[in-house]
């Protein structure tokens, strides 16, 4: 396949997705899935998606200040 097609494809599916609704979207490439494969994930707030506070796995999270 052609590199230009592969472009093509991408702007297309990102203009898809701005068309759709989405406001942000990050996009990453990786060798871990295989080609062709892609994987989405979604979140409400404006965190990180897979960070500690997206997914609620911080560490200290249940460490509560207080003046008592």
């Amino acid at each position: 396949m052609d590199i230009n097609d592969d472009i093509n494809k991408l702007i297309d599916m990102i203009d898809g997705k701005m068309n759709g609704g989405v406001s942000r979207l990050k996009v990453e490439f990786t060798e871990e899935l295989q080609e062709g494969q892609r994987k989405e994930a979604y979140h409400h707030g404006r965190c990180d998606v897979g960070s500690p506070w997206a997914t609620g796995t911080v560490g200290n999270c249940d460490a509560i200040d207080s003046d008592i």
